[in-house]
């Protein structure tokens, strides 16, 4: 039977890690968009490093970060999760997203990763209910 005093130890050790990881989030995802920014400024200076040794002529301007189609992640265990949250099998889920079922087969053990143009397609249904699905899916067919 645990004593008193370690089930006390146990509960202010979670409460205190809880505290602390709620202070420290915010820390760390406005770490990461400055880490993004400083990405992007040395990649300006480096630009216009390349622009003042070849003599001043100004190089093509770079598209602004917004005009830039957004870069999807992809993770296995995401569009497994997504297919059986919709409850398709693997040939349908595949012809949601134009691929085979061995395709999303294979996506999803991690032996392969999705086309750039199949995210696209893979972000385009995460926020698709059942009845969504199976109606685009009577479409397609």
């Amino acid at each position: 039977m645990p004593s008193l005093s370690s089930v006390l130890k146990s509960e202010i050790t979670r409460l205190a890690r809880k505290e602390v990881k709620g202070a420290v989030d915010p820390l760390r995802k406005a770490s990461a968009s400055y880490r993004r920014e400083i990405a992007e400024l040395k990649q300006q200076i480096s630009l216009l490093q390349r622009d003042l040794k070849a003599g001043g002529r100004p190089a093509k301007p770079k598209p602004d970060v917004e005009s830039k189609p957004r870069k999807t992640r992809f993770a296995a265990s995401g569009a497994k999760a997504l297919r059986s949250r919709l409850g398709l099998s693997a040939s349908d889920f595949g012809r949601l997203v134009g691929a085979s079922g061995q395709s999303v087969y294979n996506w999803e053990t991690g032996k392969a990763v999705p086309r750039s143009s199949q995210q696209a397609a893979l972000a385009s249904i995460r926020g698709l209910g059942k009845r969504e699905a199976a109606r685009r899916l009577e479409t397609i067919t």
